[in-house]
């Protein structure tokens, strides 16, 4: 929503503030066409020859994503919080073993089941149940979890980012490639330098629309879209954040209200809710 906001901003600003002093807005418009072609022809076939499939694709899914309001709430937080803190708790009083049904098929689980926020998400629910098999198997002890833990969560982290460093590419390129249309405007007003002057004229300042077109789709589109789809990934990464920070709070000893008390720190400010909130929603649930 806030996107086509401030695209129509950025264009009435733009084109309001060219027209009102005097511009003549038939020139680009003229122009137009011809440019963009160029301009998005070059730009996506360097982007397809620069990326592998896997990168446009998540390109192509994180875009969809930007259009869309963040999933992550104050509420959410709580419900996962509140998650963890059931599945924490039922260890502590009847044992490891008694989660191990709930950590096999977490889609029947009663207590997935119970927050369906979260226990529907497929990456949360496999990153808790992941992690709690290997709790259950006692095989490996917290510093070694937490090892592990990062080496997925650096993983994700690059995995993730694969698209924002896609996008800010291909805005680092696309001022190139208006230079690139207007160079062939240039070239082609110079075959026609018979012409008269008024013609000429036309002719140059359609080229520089190129010009003009590869900078403001740059750092008026794809340059926010990029910085847009980082902040929705870091948000990504901090809801495992607390998950991890929660789950080796519990393996340290530590009872599950402190354990969730540990994760709850992790959460933004925006989302984190307070101590109070937190325990009201787990004593209701």
């Amino acid at each position: 929503m806030f996107v086509i906001v401030g695209w129509l901003l950025a264009l009435a600003c733009v084109f309001g503030v060219f027209i009102a002093h005097g511009g003549n807005i038939e020139v680009i418009l003229h122009a137009l066409p011809f440019e963009m072609i160029t301009i998005f022809g070059a730009a996506l076939g360097a982007f397809l020859a620069t990326n592998q499939m896997k990168v446009v694709k998540s390109t192509m899914k994180g875009l969809g994503a930007c259009f869309k309001g963040s999933k992550y709430s104050k509420a959410r937080a709580m419900e996962l919080l509140a998650l963890l803190y059931e599945i924490l708790q039922k260890a502590r009083k009847e044992g490891l073993m008694s989660i191990e049904k709930d950590v096999e098929d977490p889609h029947s689980s009663p207590l997935f089941q119970k927050f369906p926020i979260v226990g529907s998400d497929h990456h949360v629910t496999e990153f808790i149940t992941d992690y709690l098999r290997m709790m259950v198997s006692g095989n490996l002890n917290a510093h070694e979890i937490e090892s592990l833990m990062d080496t997925e969560l650096e993983t994700h982290h690059h995995e993730a980012h694969a698209p924002v460093a896609a996008l800010a590419r291909l805005a680092g390129a696309l001022p190139a490639f208006g230079i690139v249309a207007a160079v062939l405007g240039v070239v082609n007003t110079m075959g026609s330098v018979g012409q008269p002057p008024a013609v000429l004229g036309g002719m140059i300042g359609s080229a520089l629309v190129g010009t003009f077109l590869g900078i403001f789709l740059a750092y008026g589109f794809a340059e926010p879209l990029a910085s847009l789809l980082e902040q929705k990934i870091d948000e990504d990464g901090k809801e495992l954040q607390c998950i991890k920070t929660t789950l080796l709070a519990s393996m340290q000893g530590y009872a599950p209200q402190t354990a969730i008390e540990f994760g709850r720190k992790v959460l933004y400010s925006t989302e984190r809710p307070t101590f109070g909130e937190l325990e009201s929603h787990v004593k209701k649930k």
